[in-house]
């Protein structure tokens, strides 16, 4: 026990010892402490992947190295992905367009480009099997299929673009198919000639009564709407001349509107209105337009009407305009010798009678007359479209009741309107080849034609006439030859002197 006690008092002793010899101002060390972890790397980006081309309505596997984490498609509608495995991913093409696909993998990040075309492959085959001797060449750019290639003849072209219409979901096919005799930079010159025939029929013929107070003389007299001359009659009668029933001159009328005729005996006058009209002709507008081989030109001559419209359940009116008046759109293309051209003309005018009122506004309708139609011709042909009819049948009627219904007599106290309209739309087209003409170029002046006989000083060579001049109906070139004069540019002829002894007068 006194060993033990030894022991522990030495133990202590050096403990004691240990702390007196530490330097003033040092304390004793802490237990060290475990190091924080170093910070996660950042995912590094990986490799750019090649360019996937899905086919729309088709599918395709992309395979990866790592196990995937996750994916993300920038716009699901056009195409999706899904997750197979660890290291696959199935993606599906909706509709034709370009989406991002993003594929986690660990620390790396692989971006994927994904292209949904239209089933082109399959229409190239069948363009190829329709046609095999053609060489068409199907693609894509954005949101439109583009048929390229040369083609035999405009049928073949227009074939072809009808098959691509069908064939994809796509609604616009851009044609650069070659034609032979044709190409892009041609341009086509439409003159056209827009007119309306109006076989318009109007007769108008009533009777009316009337009286003053101061009384009237016997006369007759008769009006006019002052566009025409006022109508004539013979033996005319006129005031404080006798009564009309008792003049023995004949009283004949012309073409006239209105007849007054005035009776001093009763204070009675009455009035006899009689009209009849026919129709006319008349041009609405004479275009003329320019578009380049397979592109689209088009006219509109008219004006645009406010139509208001309103707006869901808050009632908010708001202003649509719509467009009428003579329109006209056509698309050439040029095969060889041929021009083909789809034409569309278009007449439409305000129809009050057939209009609505909505909210306070008197709204009309369009009364619209419309042909579409596929024509070919060569330079300088011409041709029509007629047929476009729009009919109008109108009667009016008034009278005083129950001495209207008297025979014979009764016509003096009713009247009658009666109106037919029969207009017909006629539109006539002629193309031309045109080109822009060069700065040193200089346009021939008209001039007035060469007769249509041949001349008879141009002689014969060898016995066989000779060529016809520069100018002639051979349609050559224009004459080198000066061109006739007009009869009021040639020098007025001078009139004979008569001299009668010392006096001359020309």
């Amino acid at each position: 026990m006194k060993a033990l006690r030894l022991d522990l008092i030495g133990v202590v002793a050096a403990a004691v010892l240990s702390v007196a010899s530490l330097a003033p101002g040092q304390t004793p060390a802490t237990p060290a402490q475990p190091a924080p972890a170093p910070p996660a790397a950042p995912v590094a980006p990986g490799p750019q992947h090649p360019v996937l081309l899905v086919v729309v309505g088709g599918s395709t596997v992309v395979q990866t190295q790592a196990p995937i984490t996750r994916i993300a498609v920038t716009n699901p509608t056009i195409a999706d992905a899904t997750v197979l495995d660890p290291k696959q991913i199935l993606v599906d093409g909706k509709t034709a367009g370009d989406v991002s696909l993003i594929v986690w993998t660990g620390s790396q990040l692989q971006q994927y480009s994904v292209v949904v075309y239209p089933p082109t492959p399959t229409l190239q085959r069948q363009l190829k099997v329709l046609f095999p001797n053609e060489e068409i060449q199907v693609s894509v750019a954005d949101e439109a299929i583009v048929l390229s290639g040369k083609v035999s003849s405009n049928a073949v072209a227009l074939r072809a673009i009808e098959i691509a219409e069908k064939s994809s979901s796509k609604s616009k096919v851009i044609n650069m198919l070659d034609l032979p005799g044709g190409n892009e930079n041609q341009q086509v010159m439409l003159q056209v000639r827009v007119a309306e025939v109006d076989r318009r029929a109007i007769t108008e013929f009533g009777a009316a009564l009337f009286t003053g107070t101061n009384g009237y003389k016997d006369w007759v007299a008769r009006s006019s709407t002052q566009q025409f001359a006022a109508p004539g009659f013979e033996g005319h009668v006129g005031p404080g001349t006798g009564a009309a029933a008792q003049n023995d001159g004949k009283l004949t009328f012309s073409d006239f509107l209105n007849l007054f005729v005035f009776n001093t005996k009763y204070d009675v006058g009455a009035v006899v209105k009689a009209l009849k009209a026919r129709g006319y002709f008349q041009s609405l507008a004479e275009p003329t337009l320019i578009a380049y081989n397979g592109q689209e030109a088009s006219f509109l001559a008219g004006g645009e009407i406010p139509v208001p419209i309103v707006q869901g359940v808050t009632g908010t009116v708001s202003v649509n305009y719509k467009e009428f008046g003579v329109r006209l759109t056509f698309r050439p293309t040029i095969a060889g010798d041929v021009i083909r051209m789809k034409v569309k003309p278009e007449v439409s005018s305000l129809d009050f009678v057939n209009g609505i009122t909505l909210s306070g506004f008197r709204i009309p309708a369009l009364t619209t007359r419309r042909a579409e139609t596929d024509v070919e011709l060569r330079d300088g042909q011409s041709f029509a479209i007629g047929g476009l009819l729009n009919n109008i049948a109108q009667l009016d009627r008034a009278g005083i009741p129950g001495l209207g219904d008297i025979p014979i007599i009764g016509n003096l106290f009713k009247s009658r309107a009666e109106r037919k309209e029969q207009t017909e739309l006629v539109v006539l087209i002629t193309p031309r080849l045109v080109r822009p003409q060069n700065a040193n170029e200089v346009a021939p002046l008209p001039t007035r034609p060469d007769h249509f006989l041949t001349p008879p000083e141009i002689q014969k060579i060898d016995g066989k006439p000779a060529a016809p001049k520069p100018g002639s109906d051979n349609g050559s070139s224009p004459s080198t030859l000066p061109a006739t004069p007009l009869s009021s540019d040639l020098p007025a002829a001078t009139p004979p002197t008569v001299c009668v002894a010392f006096w001359c007068r020309q």
